[in-house]
This record gives C-alpha cells, structure tokens and sequence, in this order.
C-alpha cells in the first residue's frame, strides 16, 4: 500500500486499470466457459439422440448375425479427420453385438441399464465418453451412440479462444491508449504544479482553471482562497511592520532624550524629578501604542469573531462610563449616560464592544477642554457620544478613522489609531460610525445598525 502511493497517479491509475481489465477478462472466460461447454453439451446431446432414431428407423430385418464390420469413415471436425466425433454400436437385447461403426463403436461395451444418457468407458480407453441408449419400439435392440468429454472440451476451448483471444490481444493496446489520454487529461495539472514551483510566495494573482478537471477545480479554487487570504496577511503583517516602525521611532527616541536628560540632571533633584516624570508619560504613551497596534493587528487578522453573545448595551454604556469617570474627573469632564431605549441588545463580543465605547469616550474626554460636558445617550437603533467641545472642521473629519492620523494642533498623546480601531471593531459587528458635530457645535461619534 506505502509502495502503491508513491507511485504516480498516471501510473496507478494505469495499474488498476490493467488489473480490472485481467480480473474482468478471467471472470468473463470462467462465465464463458460454463456457458459455452453448456450450450455444447446441450447441442451434442441433440446430436446424439437425433443419430440414434435414426439408426432406430432402420430396418433391423435386413441385419444378418454375425455382420462383418463397417468400412472405417473418418468424420471431420474443424477441417482435420477425427474418429472422436461420434461413435455407435446396435446389440440384441441379451447383449449381442450386431452392428457398429467400425471404428470405437466395436470397443463400446454392454453395459446396459436405462434409456438416456450416462458416462463410461471404452474396453480398450481409459478416456471418458458420453453414451445414449435407446431400445427400439419392438425391444428386441439395444442402441447405443457415444461421444468423447475430451472432444467436446476441446471443442469448448477452442470457441471460447476465438472469441476471448482478440479481447487478450487488444488489452496491450487499449494500455497504450490508456496512458496516452491519461498524460493528456493530466497535462493542466502538470502545468498547474509547474506553476505552482514557479510561483513567488507575495503573489495575489489566481491560478487558471482553464483545462482543469471537474474533480479537480474545487482544489484550485480552494487553492485561490489560501493565496488571497495569505496575501492579505502578508499585508497585514507588513503594514503592522511599517506602522510600528514608524510610530515606535518618535516615542522610542523621547524617552532615549528623557533618560539622557535624567542622567545629567543628577545634580540637580528638581530637574531630575521633572525628567523621570516625563520619562513616566512616555513609557505610559509609548505601552499605549503598542497596545493599540496589536489590536489594530488582531482585528484585522479576525473573520470569525469568538465568543458571540447577545450583549445589553445599556449595562455596556454604563461600565464604560464608570470606567471613564476618574480619569474624566481629573480631566474636569463630566460625564453624562441617558437611557432613551430599554432592553436593548446587540449580539457580539463583550470585550471587542467594550473596547469600541471606552475608545469614544477616551477620545473625548482626553480633547475637550477642562469644563465640558459628555453625554452619551442610548436609542433603540443607535448610541451616541456628544460633546460640547470645539469640535473640529470639515477637513479633519473627512480624514477621522484613518490609521495614523491625527488632528494637527493636538497637545494630547496619542498615536491616531483608537478611532481605526472603533471602526474595525464596529465593520465587525455589522455596525456604522458616523462622525460629525453636535448640535451645541462639539463632536459627536454615531454608531448605528
């Protein structure tokens, strides 16, 4: 079984092919074989009875006791001379032989029973006949015509090797043929594997089912699935490369300054102490970037999302608003939660939703100025999270949500990814987010669905 499977398909379709075509050929010989010596049997039986009444019609008056025997006929039998095809002898009813054909009639022996057919033996053969007695009307003769097995095989095997021999002869042929349709019917899928050795591993392009097999087309399809998403995660991971590159340089170097800074302010403590806390915030902002781009990754990696649940908004909203209350408290922002709708639900992730909210609210309680007022509100078909801040121009919310980008003019850290992520995490629940302004003229977040 090991050996069969590191052979070729070509080649073991050829082999299985060879041993149906010899287990077929030798079931249908046996099939045959049985038929034919039958149907044979059958046909030389009527012979033999059909020569024995007619022997019968004769007129046995006319039969002198002793009768010398016959002239020797030879019979013919497939164009040769043959002396097996038929043999018989006439006896009195006691057993006196009063004719026969000159040849194996006379060795035919008396050994009468019943009328019909039974095997025996010459007196001078060791090979098997077949004999049909028959009595005459008037009972006074004893008929007996004989015929040997061997001729009757021999008869057998001959028909069945006419007919069996060209299938024999043709089986080579019908090989070759075999293998020449089945390179032809492969050649798309040596083509196909020659492209595939040929194939960089950043190629997008799909492989052509043209001249592909039926059976084979749901594989390359398959196939054309596995490239495009391993592209897109080749291209994820790129750009999560890049990004973190790219954004991990700025604080990297801050806090390469601050340490400096810290190190040659050991003279003095009030400067030092100033350094280390900056070093503090850009530790803190920097451990926030690389947070965020993970999830920025893992979102865009994510198709089926895990642990699906019908999740209440309301209680949501609420522990994001308390999560937020100390640090919009320090900030001077307060904070508001009105429950417009009841019992409404979304089913989804918990934790990914949660992130959505507490990424909306951070936004807005980090950019509004000390004094303004949030209000996050629940509808049945929608939330929303207002401020009274300044808001912001037509130009900057055309480009809200794009990876990276951030407003000019802001003195808050950030790295311009919480709001990518709001809108990855809300494509991912069949939501929208809409940005614009508030009617007292901040800004306000809208998700719907």
């Amino acid at each position: 079984m090991i050996f069969t499977r590191r052979l070729s398909l070509g080649l073991r379709l050829t082999l299985l092919f060879l041993l149906l075509a010899l287990t077929a050929w030798f079931c249908a010989s046996l099939v045959a074989w049985h038929q034919t010596s039958k149907q044979l049997n059958t046909l030389f039986d009527t012979q033999q009875l059909q020569f024995a009444r007619r022997i019968s019609a004769m007129d046995f008056n006319e039969i002198r006791s002793p009768q010398p025997p016959l002239t020797p006929s030879r019979k013919v039998k497939n164009g040769h001379y043959d002396d097996d095809v038929m043999a018989f002898t006439i006896y009195t009813a006691d057993g006196k032989m009063v004719l026969h054909d000159g040849e194996n009639g006379r060795d035919i022996p008396f050994i009468y029973h019943q009328d019909g057919f039974e095997d025996g033996y010459l007196s001078t053969d060791d090979d098997k006949w077949r004999f049909l007695w028959l009595t005459t009307p008037d009972n006074r003769y004893r008929i007996v015509v004989g015929q040997e097995w061997e001729y009757r095989e021999e008869m057998a095997l001959k028909i069945i090797t006419s007919q069996l021999t060209p299938w024999l002869i043709a089986l080579p042929i019908m090989l070759a043929l075999l293998i020449v349709l089945l390179n032809r019917e492969l050649a798309p899928l040596k083509k196909l594997a020659r492209t595939l050795r040929r194939r960089a591993p950043e190629t997008a392009d799909s492989l052509s089912t043209k001249g592909v097999p039926s059976e084979v087309r749901p594989l390359v399809d398959a196939l054309n699935h596995l490239f495009h998403r391993t592209h897109e995660m080749m291209i994820r991971e790129r750009r999560f490369t890049s990004d973190a590159a790219h954004e991990l340089r700025s604080p990297l170097t801050a806090l390469k300054v601050q340490t400096e800074v810290a190190q040659l302010m050991m003279d003095d403590p009030q400067a030092r102490e100033k350094a280390l806390a900056q070093l503090h915030t850009g530790i803190d902002r920097a451990t926030r970037l690389v947070d965020q781009l993970l999830t920025l990754s893992r979102l865009d990696s994510l198709e089926n999302l895990d642990d699906v649940q019908p999740v209440p908004l309301a209680e949501l909203l609420q522990s994001a608003v308390m999560d937020v209350y100390h640090p919009a408290h320090q900030a001077g922002v307060e904070v508001s939660l009105h429950l417009n709708a009841e019992d409404v639900t979304r089913t989804g992730q918990p934790l990914l939703l949660s992130l959505l909210v507490r990424n909306l609210l951070d936004n807005a309680v980090r950019y509004c100025p000390p004094g303004s007022h949030v209000d996050v509100t629940l509808y049945h078909r929608r939330f929303s999270i207002e401020d009274n801040g300044p808001g912001v121009d037509n130009e900057t919310l055309a480009r809200l949500g794009e990876r990276f980008y951030r407003p000019p003019g802001q003195d808050q850290p950030g790295s311009g990814l919480g709001l990518s992520i709001v809108q990855r995490i809300a494509t991912l629940h069949q939501m929208s987010v809409t940005f614009g302004r508030a009617p007292g003229g901040g800004f306000a977040a809208i998700v719907q669905w």
